[in-house]
Order: structure tokens, then sequence, then C-alpha cells
């Protein structure tokens, strides 16, 4: 593992949380044209079971409480229903983060260490918004929690996840903060600020319901956007223009990543 000043982070993996995990899963299954996806047995530490499914080299997740008095349970309570739950980025250097973070004054809240899997999870009252899990892998093309063999998993209507936004009751203040612990530039673009990471991004935007802060949206790199506008009329989902919502959250679906 290298150390340096400015160590390089990616977007890999976005979770969703879901009264019943199921019907959702079946439901983007449909959309996004995906006939498999892993179960990790690990998430039930957490009294979670959930479903990754691979979109390319990224991952959507999707977790639903199994037993009373989860952190998740509580969160589909203050949201009034399904939503973003959690981002999950990949470092080339987790030994620099996990000394700066805790330097940030950012509590651990979960902790991996195995010689191919690295990874922390920060208290979101500390970073802000929503839980974000810093993850380092050995080989870097892995990734651990979609399980051996993810590579013939994938989507065939999409292709990755190119950004994720939050919304925040004061994104600017949110923004800086999270510039600060994951030490990476936070540069507002138009009516919104950006933090742009190696591959993918994450957008700080203003919540505009009462469901609180946030993952609200979630962005696709389309490959076949006619047969996701058809398999979402089959599922009885509003397209608008080329976003429609699932499982309380924003699905946006784009040629090129901005």
């Amino acid at each position: 593992m290298k150390t340096n000043t400015t160590p390089a982070m990616w977007l890999r993996q976005v979770a969703l949380v879901a009264k019943e995990r199921d019907p959702v899963r079946h439901e983007i299954f449909e959309l996004l044209g995906l006939n498999s996806d892993f179960e990790d047995e690990g998430v039930s530490a957490f009294g979670l079971h959930n479903s990754v499914m691979a979109i390319g080299d990224t991952f959507l997740e999707i977790v639903a409480p199994i037993q009373e008095e989860t952190s998740a349970g509580r969160l589909l309570s203050r949201m009034g229903g399904d939503g973003g739950y959690m981002i999950l980025v990949q470092t080339d250097d987790i030994e620099f983060y996990r000394a700066h973070v805790e330097q940030q004054g950012v509590r651990k809240i979960w902790e991996a260490d195995r010689a191919d899997v690295k990874a922390f999870h920060m208290h979101p009252k500390d970073l802000g918004a929503t839980i974000v899990s810093i993850d380092w892998m050995a080989p870097e093309a892995e990734w651990e929690w979609a399980g051996k063999g993810w590579q013939g998993r994938s989507s065939v209507f999409v292709d990755k996840i190119t950004a994720v936004d939050v919304q925040c009751h004061d994104p600017l203040t949110t923004a800086r903060r999270w510039s600060e612990v994951m030490n990476q530039p936070a540069m507002l673009e138009e009516d919104k600020h950006v933090m742009r990471l190696r591959t993918g991004k994450i957008n700080f935007v203003a919540a505009t319901d009462d469901r609180g802060e946030g993952v609200c949206s979630i962005e696709f790199r389309v490959t076949d956007r006619d047969a996701i506008r058809r398999k979402s009329e089959m599922l009885g989902l509003t397209w608008r223009e080329n976003e429609l919502t699932v499982a309380g959250t924003n699905f946006r679906f784009v040629d090129e990543a901005s």
C-alpha cells in the first residue's frame, strides 16, 4: 500500500434501504436487465439481508431489516419509506484514511482488517448526511461485497454508476466537511457542489422534501435507454425525461458521465 498526500478514491457502490428486499430487487432486475445477484450473509450481523447487483465494475445494493431495532429500520421510519442508505468508495491507501479520519474526529462504526480487504464505515453524525464506507481491496479490481464471479452478473441496460446525489440541509457545509474528511476537493459547479473522484462523483444538493438528509439520486450510464423505458412502462413507473423513481430514490440515466 502506498502513502501520499492525495490518495486516489473512486465511487464503487451505492446502497438503498427497503422495508422489503425482494419486491425492490425484482423491480430493479426488470428495469436494468439483470438476472442474478449476490447475497452477502455478513450483513446479518447488522440485522439485515441484502442483494448486491453488478453494474459494470460498480455495484447497487439493497438492504432490508430482518429483525427489530436496526439502524436501517430506524432510517426507514425517519424517511417514511424506502430510500438511500449509504455510499461505498474505494481507495488505494487505506492506512492514510484510517489515520486521517481519526484526526478529523470521525468515529468508525464498523471496521474490517484482512489481508485482501480493509474497510471502515464512518459515523454519519460526524461526517454528515449519510453513512460512507472507505474500502481497500487486493487486487484493486476485485470487490469482496459482490461475491465471487460478479464479472459475469452485470446489467444489460446500464454499465456503470457514474454519480450519486446526497441531499443536505446545507450543501455547502456538508460538501466542505466531506472534502476535509475524504481529502478530496469539492467544487461549485453550476447550482451544486461536486466532489469528483477518480471515477464517479458525489453531488451535494439542497433537500427538496421532508425525508431528511441522505442519498436521493443515483446516476447510471445507459447502454439501452429504449429498453429501460419499455421496462418502466411495464412496471408502472413514471418516466420523466431520463429519470424515474425506484425505492424512494431517483434513478437518472445518462449517455456519458459529465
